[in-house]
């Protein structure tokens, strides 16, 4: 099986259009190995290119299990972790430094049991570093050979824009990607953030493309969801703890499955559909917890989305609008 391959902004790589989040790999989510490799196989033999984790996943366990899964097969795949947010409750293990980022890229290659990391990201602003001194640092890593793109995630249009201007100004490596939340619940980016990485030739991956799990059908009752779901694990996570704005989203998932369905969609199809249907959109990252959750989502990897569809679903949930603003970080 093969997925449609878009190309991460200007670096020169590109990746498969579903790319597989690793933050479940773990405590996390997923203790046992043997099924996050199992995960990792499944990926790879559905079209998966793009694996992406980040330092804090787990403490560190989400690269580990990644590297391992991806032993003997490490050149089909690109790698992407993250930098910055914090390891431990000690403040000096945390945030976009020059010393900070060149400690941990090195504990992620050898947690990843690679020699270069295919796209390394700033996991979150740092208010407190210069961004000339974070983008000088990735240059260092750049020319060492043990980063090949750089990225953002969950930065703001004017965030963008100083990040894009300060590598233009130093002459560095441009940032080729940012990670935004973006979802058919969660449309905030479409107002300043996707016109910011149009201008700057910067693609997205964006993550809780399903809104943890809403976008499936998953929580389509009061009851729904099981014992181990992510809304009995945490409750606070995408709204499960809020009455009244869960069941706000519970009555749009009943409007959109009903849409799905007249386009002879499922409501996930039609979920990732909506996400990709921008060729701004590199790719959606999924994060399943289980093989058998992969599975389901690979199956609904291939949908397009009739101009009809998009019509009907913009008016129940229009351009620009989160149903709840706090999913935007």
């Amino acid at each position: 099986m093969s997925l449609p391959s878009r190309p991460l902004g200007r670096s020169g790589l590109s990746t498969s259009t579903l790319a597989l989040g690793t933050m479940m790999f773990g405590a996390w989510g997923n203790p046992s190995y043997d099924e996050c490799l199992r995960m990792v196989d499944l990926a790879v033999d559905g079209g998966i290119t793009l694996f992406d984790t980040a330092d804090m996943y787990d403490a560190g366990v989400s690269e580990e299990y990644l590297g391992r899964a991806l032993v003997g097969r490490r050149d089909g795949v690109l790698i992407a972790t993250k930098v910055g947010n914090p390891m431990s409750d000690d403040p000096s293990e945390r945030g976009l430094s020059r010393r900070w980022i060149r400690h941990q890229c090195e504990a992620s290659l050898r947690r990843l049991r690679t020699d270069r990391i295919d796209l390394y990201q700033l996991h979150r602003p740092d208010p407190s570093t210069p961004i000339t001194e974070t983008v000088a640092a990735l240059q260092e890593l750049v020319d060492e050979g043990k980063v090949r793109a750089i990225g953002t995630s969950t930065f703001s249009a004017a965030q963008l824009d100083e990040a894009y201007a300060t590598a233009a100004s130093l002459a560095t490596t441009p940032f080729s990607t940012e990670q935004p939340p973006y979802s058919v619940f969660v449309r905030g980016i479409e107002r300043d953030v996707l016109p910011t990485l149009r201008r700057h030739e910067i693609t997205a991956l964006v993550w809780a493309p399903l809104n943890g799990g809403w976008l499936t059908g998953k929580y389509r009752s009061a009851s729904s969801g099981g014992t181990d779901s992510r809304a009995s694990r945490q409750p606070d996570h995408f709204d499960h703890r809020d009455a009244e704005m869960r069941a706000r989203k519970a009555d749009l998932v009943e409007s959109l499955a009903t849409l799905a369905d007249g386009a002879g969609l499922s409501l996930t199809q039609l979920a990732l559909a909506f996400v990709l249907r921008d060729p701004v959109v590199a790719a959606a990252l999924i994060g399943p917890r289980t093989p058998a959750q992969l599975s389901e989502l690979l199956a609904a990897g291939h949908a397009t989305l009739p101009p009809d569809v998009l019509t009907a679903l913009d008016h129940l949930v229009p351009p620009t609008t989160s149903i709840n603003p706090t999913n935007e970080f």
